[in-house]
């Protein structure tokens, strides 16, 4: 199901396996039915390690720029995963997603690629409010969609710490729910 091209990392490699994830030689990746997990620096690196026939392509980079990721949305690739605090499970979901032709890119790069987090702010627009490093990291994992529960086990805390520090979210941003939330932060350039 899958190859890996480029400087695989030792743990990413041992990551596909331990999610049970078949990894096959470099020559069938041109298959049909497999997906090629293009290793690399940068999206451009991954990009060029890439087979030039790959069916579906998923690159893991340590860099993922806007240009690289307008290249790699251009050349047709399905999924652009950070590599910094990759789990097995978002890889095994990415794998599994490109098998079945579904796309992913990381919020925070689709942010930028879409010019929230870049962009100018406005005049007599207010300053973004300082955030702790908890409301902070939560706040991202609410911008990817994980609920409580998730969000409590990647940050090793309880799920009443997490709703307690969304309620502290919701009235220093001045917003409604969670949805409010993550759209001022996007505004702010917050996530």
């Amino acid at each position: 199901m899958a190859a890996c091209r480029g400087p695989a990392p030792a743990r990413l490699t041992a990551m596909l396996r331990q999610a049970g994830v078949d990894l096959a030689p470099s020559a069938a990746a041109s298959a049909r039915d497999t997906v090629v997990v293009a290793v690399a620096g940068t999206v451009e690196e991954a990009l060029a390690a890439a087979p030039p026939a790959a069916h579906r392509l998923l690159a893991v980079c340590d860099a993922v720029s806007p240009a690289g990721l307008r290249r790699a949305i251009g050349a047709g690739t399905l999924a652009v995963l950070r590599s910094a605090g990759l789990t097995p499970d978002q890889l095994l979901a990415a794998v599994h997603d490109a098998h079945h032709g579904v796309g992913r890119i990381p919020y925070t790069a689709l942010v930028q690629l879409l010019g929230g987090a870049d962009g100018p702010r406005q005049a007599g627009a207010p300053a973004p409010p300082a955030l702790t490093a908890r409301q902070t990291a939560v706040l991202g994992l609410m911008a990817e969609g994980h609920g409580n529960a998730v969000i409590a086990r990647r940050l090793s805390c309880s799920e009443h710490t997490v709703k307690n520090v969304i309620y502290e979210l919701m009235a220093r941003l001045q917003v409604r729910n969670r949805a409010h939330a993550v759209a001022r932060a996007v505004r702010c350039g917050l996530v």
